[in-house]
């Protein structure tokens, strides 16, 4: 099945979780995508924090697949900043493969972040955000 963001916005937690679970980690993706953030999924606020979120926050990742590193777009002015280590390792969620997005040792300011990532429709993967080792927020990519 297809998905697009509209669909994983209207999505439960649990639905998330169960699509997560079921799709697999995908190649690690190369280029820019467009990222949006899925906070009280299931809710009818979760639409208008993904558009404030995007328009003042963060816009997405530029991934370097050969160098195995990402950037994240933020603020209004989409600067690439904040910079991850990516890998296929296994996931906190069901210990299951999936791409990590790890800052521990890129970022002062994301150190305790951990992004999770997984294939659910071509160039469209879900993502996990951890904080230590607390669940945060989903989040979708679309290449």
């Amino acid at each position: 099945m297809a998905y697009d963001v509209q669909q994983l916005l209207d999505m439960s937690q649990q639905q998330l979780d169960e699509l997560f679970r079921a799709s697999p980690p995908g190649e690690i993706p190369n280029g820019e995508a467009a990222g949006t953030a899925i906070i009280a999924p299931g809710t009818h606020y979760t639409e208008s924090i993904a558009k404030i979120i995007n328009f003042f926050g963060w816009q997405g990742k530029v991934f370097d697949a050969a160098n195995g590193v990402l950037k994240n777009k933020v603020s209004v002015l989409g600067v690439e900043a904040i910079v991850a280590k990516v890998y296929l390792g296994s996931s906190w969620l069901d210990n299951k493969p999936c791409i990590v997005l790890d800052y521990s040792e890129t970022s002062f300011v994301a150190q305790w972040i951990r992004d999770e990532i997984r294939l659910i429709s071509p160039n469209f993967y879900l993502g996990k955000v951890y904080w230590g080792k607390d669940r945060l927020i989903d989040f979708c990519l679309q290449f």
